[in-house]
């Protein structure tokens, strides 16, 4: 059979499995090995299962993903995300839509010692959305502040989607990190910009809240000494050269658990459950990048991919008209799919094509970490706001989209801008390096 219509079948056949909600690692899995079995035989095709599986579990820089899954955990136990906000709020909240510039400074907080989306919306559906509407907020504009605030849970380092990233894409993680600063500091101001344009046009929507006292806002910052200790022991580190990604993964997991238990927020109950929780996220995004590693090589084996890159060049499209494309479709795909699945699916046949038109991979996964979270608060489906709906039932999704669509259209502009200008994620980049 032809090594295209194999190909062709494979997909096919990976999607239909996963329409049967087949977990996506083992349905990529399936497909690799039945698409290595029809290229080449089964013999083969077993070897590379087995291969690809002892090759990503014994990964050093794969090892970073449960330690810093961990940390996030720890944190979340220690109630850390409380006091960054508390912290936001004291120093914001007296200001027309300060509630909403708190929600999105404690989201890019809680995101240094988290590293994921879905989790920072969760935490902060639980503490800052009923704060946010007991203080007069609309509730379509605060549910939207917070299901666009939690994207920032996934690109502010350590981020996991980009540590994923990196070791796929053999970039070093340091690289990527580093890559990313620019790019969120950008980010987080259009999101601040955008809240203030909201209250400007209607007022009633984030109403002032009362002044926090001086002393308020001291016991506030006492609170949250914490959160900032943890990232700048685990940032400061990696950044200042003190420790490796991998170090400092492990000792920000050492440092949050010590941090809550000498602040007595964690039970031997919260401990355990902090451990389950950050077993099952590592085990599922383990499967994902197994079957992710034996797919991308049927796919390479089966020559699609360089087939899909000729494709995309004989249409004599510009490389950024082809970059534009590549976006629209990433946006469809992350508001289906979670942002790690949609990345690995796709980074067969889109990573050679990037670096056939001439782009830096790094830049490529800053852009496509991004769009693939804006994916998550987009319609039909967005991951982030069927969650803070269903955490919400008094609050309609329709209410939730309407909120969210100015962040949306602003993460749009933002990722032109990246587009436009490559050099805002790299000029970091070069300066360190």
């Amino acid at each position: 059979m032809d090594a295209t219509i194999v190909a062709a079948l494979g997909i096919a056949g990976m999607f239909v499995l996963i329409l049967l909600h087949v977990q996506i690692g083992i349905a990529m899995a399936i497909a690799g090995v039945v698409g290595v079995t029809a290229l080449i035989g089964w013999g083969p095709a077993v070897s590379l299962l087995a291969t690809e599986a002892v090759a990503n579990l014994s990964s050093t820089d794969l090892a970073v993903v449960p330690l810093f899954l961990l940390m996030g955990s720890f944190a979340a136990g220690g109630k850390m995300s409380t006091e960054i906000y508390n912290l936001a709020q004291a120093t914001l909240g007296h200001r027309r839509g300060g509630l909403a510039y708190a929600t999105i400074a404690g989201c890019a907080g809680f995101g240094a010692v988290c590293g994921s989306s879905l989790a920072t919306t969760a935490t902060f559906g639980r503490t800052a959305l009923p704060e946010m509407l007991s203080h007069g907020y609309r509730a379509s504009f605060s549910s939207g502040v917070i299901a666009a605030g939690g994207n920032l849970g996934a690109i502010v380092p350590p981020s996991i989607i980009m540590v994923i990233y990196a070791v796929l894409a053999k970039q070093f993680i340091l690289d990527v990190f580093v890559a990313s600063i620019l790019p969120i500091l950008l980010t987080v101001t259009a999101m601040l910009a955008t809240i203030a344009i909201v209250v400007r046009l209607k007022p009633d929507w984030g109403p002032s809240s009362e002044r926090a006292t001086w002393g308020q806002r001291l016991h506030a910052l006492r609170r949250a000494w914490a959160a900032a200790l943890l990232v700048l022991i685990v940032l400061g580190g990696i950044y200042g050269g003190v420790f490796t990604v991998n170090e400092g993964a492990a000792v920000g997991a050492v440092a949050a658990l010590l941090i809550a238990i000498v602040r007595r927020r964690m039970s031997m109950s919260d401990f355990w459950q902090a451990i389950l929780e950050a077993a099952q996220s590592t085990a599922s995004i383990y499967l994902i990048v197994i079957g992710a590693s034996v797919f991308s090589y049927f796919v390479t084996l089966s020559g699609v991919s360089e087939a899909f890159v000729d494709a995309l060049k004989a249409t004599d499209l510009a490389p950024v008209a082809i970059v534009l494309l590549l976006l629209l479709g990433y946006l469809v795909l992350g508001s289906i799919f979670e942002t790690v699945s949609a990345m690995l699916i796709t980074l067969p046949f889109v990573l050679p094509l990037i670096i056939e038109l001439g782009y830096n991979p790094i830049w490529w996964g800053i852009i496509n970490v991004a769009i693939i979270e804006l994916g998550m608060i987009t319609p039909p489906i967005g991951m982030n706001v069927m969650l803070l709906q269903s955490m919400n039932p008094a609050i309609s999704l329709r209410q939730i989209y309407s909120g969210v669509t100015p962040f949306i259209l602003c993460n749009i502009l933002v990722l032109l801008t990246l587009v436009m200008f490559p050099d805002i994620s790299l000029l970091l980049l070069r300066w360190f390096g």
